[in-house]
Parts: structure tokens; sequence; C-alpha cells
């Protein structure tokens, strides 16, 4: 007898809906086609042994199973459940009316019960897109999938419980989540707070500018300055989330199994790769590309600790993604995109041992070592980033305050201000939702200057030498500080502030 099954695979961060035919006929012998890795002929060790600890076997008859489309690869342990249900349903061991309107997913233990998947988000949006009545699935990944509105998913335990189901008729108990109401509850709660900065205003105000307008900053100072601290708090003033871009970082976060019982991320992702990270670690990669942490990061912060310890390498994978906010993994069959729009933080020290001409510092450098420690980041990086800042270590006065600064809810609140002026400057555009996003031509419509400011470009461009794409970034970083002041012209105080971002630039530095 023949019966059919659905399960499904990812590519990127879209599923692609599975048929699995099994077909039970006179003879002996068990074959799996369709391109399934290891994991998956080894399924039928697992699925034997699963049922018979349940009461059930499989069929000592000849057993054909294919996997369709058969030239699509599958991959993984999440087809377990998939094979079992069609080999007891061409069997005639279970009823099956309605198991072909189900997407049915997950990884069998011996005794039955079910592990956990990666994915479930991205199969769950499939599924309802293709008009599938439900999805089942291990309980565990149930909230991920139940994010999904108007869709029945079903989170189990147990293969039995599946069997009963269908077989009998036993209700599941399905799987509901209030997605707004619950993305709402978790949006003020920030683990950590710019409260507990003392000193510092000026690089808070950079922070500040950084998130409203979403632009890369680079943090150089000596040892214990709080770059890492500052750092740390960033994505407590970022702008909440909205639901789109929640699902969006979800979907990815789902690929490599990392959601389960979360359901729908509500925080910002912050992440801090090591500095011996590989390039492929970093964008993605492997033989089926998996997402990398820029990818990770999407829709929050990506923060680069000690920058010049990173192989060049490694850091010049970073320029393409950091331009066109995806990035591209290609193999010689087929090429998966991940969307990686992330602000990346940056800190270094400004020499190897920690400090800057200073004859007093424990450690010194000598201007040779300096060179070859700051030559490890290229030029068109640093361009990359928009502000550059110095930060200096704060002094016993302020460490001793016992009045805290601002919290990260009040500068929040200006930088939801600021980003609403772009959001309504922007509203035309699909490409663009913040300042940090303008193109070449973006920047020509919305940062038109006066001659007094034009003048004062012009002075900084010639005396630092800048370069295009940082005569660029001065102007996006200046419609971010007027944007903040709650101006639609740019002045010369706007130009002046935001050239004093660009401290890597300014002799002394990079020579």
């Amino acid at each position: 007898m023949l019966s059919k099954v659905y399960g499904s695979a990812v590519f990127g961060i879209e599923a692609t809906t599975i048929a699995v035919e099994v077909n039970v006929d006179k003879g002996i012998g068990y074959h799996l086609v369709g391109l399934p890795d290891n994991a998956v002929k080894e399924s039928n060790y697992r699925i034997a042994a699963a049922l018979q600890n349940i009461g059930y076997k499989v069929p000592g008859k000849k057993i054909t199973i294919n996997m369709a489309p058969a030239d699509l690869r599958k991959e993984g342990s999440a087809y377990d459940l998939t094979l079992a249900l069609g080999i007891l349903a061409a069997s005639n061991q279970i009823r099956s009316t309605n198991i072909d309107r189900y997407i049915i997913m997950g990884e069998l233990s011996l005794d039955g019960s079910l592990q956990p998947i990666k994915g479930a988000l991205p199969i769950a949006l499939k599924a309802k897109e293709e008009g599938f009545r439900g999805f089942i699935l291990p309980k565990e990944n149930a909230k991920e999938a139940a994010i999904v509105d108007n869709f029945e998913v079903y989170g189990v335990k147990n293969i039995k419980e599946v069997i009963d189901f269908f077989d009998e008729e036993v209700p599941l108990e399905r799987t509901k989540v209030d997605t707004v109401k619950e993305f709402q509850t978790f949006q003020d709660f920030p683990e950590f707070d710019f409260l507990d900065v003392r000193g510092q205003e000026g690089i808070k105000r950079c922070m500040e500018i950084a998130a409203a307008g979403g632009h890369n900053i680079i943090l150089i100072g000596p040892p214990g300055a709080g770059k890492t601290m500052l750092a740390k708090r960033l994505p407590s003033i970022l702008p909440p989330m909205t639901v789109q871009e929640a699902l969006e970082t979800t979907k990815i976060h789902s690929v490599m199994g990392k959601v389960k019982n979360m359901g729908l991320m509500h925080q910002r992702p912050f992440r801090s790769p090591h500095h011996t990270i590989s390039s492929a670690a970093l964008v993605g990669g492997g033989s089926y590309p998996q997402p990398g942490e820029i990818s990770l990061s999407h829709n929050g912060v990506l923060f680069l600790d000690e920058l010049p310890e990173f192989e060049r390498r490694v850091l010049e994978v970073l320029r393409q993604p950091m331009e066109d906010r995806e990035v591209t993994i290609a193999r010689a069959k087929f090429a998966v995109t991940y969307p990686s729009s992330f602000m990346l933080v940056a800190s270094m020290n400004p020499s190897p041992g920690g400090y800057f001409n200073d004859p007093d510092a424990p450690v010194t450098s000598s201007p040779a070592e300096m060179q070859r420690y700051l030559g490890k980041i290229s030029g068109p990086l640093l361009d990359r980033i928009d502000i550059h800042i110095e930060v200096t270590p704060v002094p016993f006065e302020k460490l001793s305050e016992k009045r805290g600064g601002e919290s990260s809810k009040q500068i929040r609140e200006r930088v939801v201000a600021a980003r609403n002026i772009q959001s309504q400057r922007f509203s035309n555009l699909n490409q663009v939702h913040y300042n940090a996003q303008m193109g070449t031509k973006h920047i020509r419509e919305f940062c038109v200057l006066d001659p007094t400011s034009l003048e004062l470009l012009k002075n900084a461009m010639q005396r630092l030498n800048l370069s295009a794409r940082a005569y660029d970034r001065i102007l996006k970083v200046s419609r971010t500080i007027a944007d903040l002041n709650n101006q639609e012209n740019i002045s010369p105080e706007h130009i002046a502030e935001a050239i004093q971002y660009r401290s890597l630039d300014r002799e002394g530095w990079l020579g």
C-alpha cells in the first residue's frame, strides 16, 4: 500500500515542503531514496526501536521510501517522525485519512519520545502559505511555531500521542500564543542600563547618536576605560523591534535551533564573538551553509571587542555585508542569502600596550609598533564605520559619585523620537528606514548643506584627507544629530560635531 506524509526542509531561512512517499509491497528490504544524508539514512534504526518500544513494528516486507523532490538534498534527523508515520500508514497499522493535511516533523529517541528540531518557524510559515491544516512537532518547538497566526500547531512529547491522534482520534492540545501581547510585555526590561555608567557623558552622546541613526561605531581607549561596558548597554537604548523585525530575527535563530520555548524574540540580539573566530563562522558557511554571527545579529548589534586582534582576512569579509546588509553564500549547485542588517560596534586599544602617547603609562609602545598594530585594520573597513570616538579613563571623582546619570529608558525616548522622524522621511522608500541606510542618492536629497556648513566640511576634507565614503558618513551622522535636535535643516554645529567623530582619520592615529 502507498501512503504520503509531508515534512519540510530549510534552506537559508526559507522552508521547502517535502513529500514522503512510502510504499509497502511483497518482498524484503528497506530502500530510502531522494538524496538523504547519513542522519536520514540512519533513521530506520531509530524508527524500528521506537516503534517496538511502544507496541508497533516495522513490517518485514519490502519498504520503499521516496523523499520528493528527489533532487533536493535532505539532511538531519528531523524526518524520523515523518518516516515512522508514513511506514505505519502504508502498512495499515494506523488509519491515515487526514495525515496528508499536516506537516509532521520530529527526531525520535529509542523510547519513542521526541527531540526538538531546527527551523520550526520557517516551516510553520511555509505550511500555512501552502494551505496545510496544521503542524505536528516536538513540544519544545511548539511555542516557536505557534507564532504563526491562524494556524494549528500541536506540540507532542511522544510518537504514541501522534498515533492516537490519527488512529483513535484522540485530540491533541493545540499550542496558542498571543504574539502581540507577549511581544509587548518584554519590551522595557533591559539587562544592562546606562544608569550604571559613571561619567563618560561624551561617549554616551556618541552611543545615542549611533542608536538614533543606526550608525556603526568604534571605541578607542586604554584598558579599563569602559568600552565593553558601554557597548553592552547599546541595545538598551535602541528602538523596540517591530513585530516584522522580530519575526525576521526569530526565523534566523530558529534555523540554528536557538529559539525553542522562547517564542517570538522580543529583544534585539547582541552578539560578541571571540577574536579567534573564523571567517566562515562570522559570515556563515559550511557544505550546507548555516547563518554566521553577522546574520544572528540581524536587527541588533555585532560587538567586536579588541578589533585588531581579529585576523585581517576575517575582518575584510565584513565589508560587503556592511554595505549590502545581506550576505550570499554560494556553492557549486546553489546559493543561500541571509539578511545581515546589523549595527557594528567595535572596540580597540590605541596600541599593543594599551596606551597612546602617555609618558606615565605602565606599558608604552614605539611609533613603529603602534603603526603595525593599527595597520591590522584596513582603511576601507574603517571608512564603513561612521563614528570613531576616543574613550578616556573615568576620573576618581566621577567613579565615586553617588548620583547616577541618565537611564537607558530616558535616552531611548529621544532615540525613538529621532527614529520616528526618519521613518516619516523615508516612508516612500522600501529599503531605507533610518539614516545609516541612506545611499548616495538619498544623501544628496536629504542632507542639503548651507554655504557655511559646506565650507566647514570642505576644510575638514582637505585637512584630514578624507575619502568620499567618509564624506558621506559625516553627512549621515550630521543628519542624525539634526534629527535628535528636532531640526529640519543641517547646521554648521551639526557638521562640526559629526567631524569630531572621525578620530581615526586625524593625524597621529593612522599616519
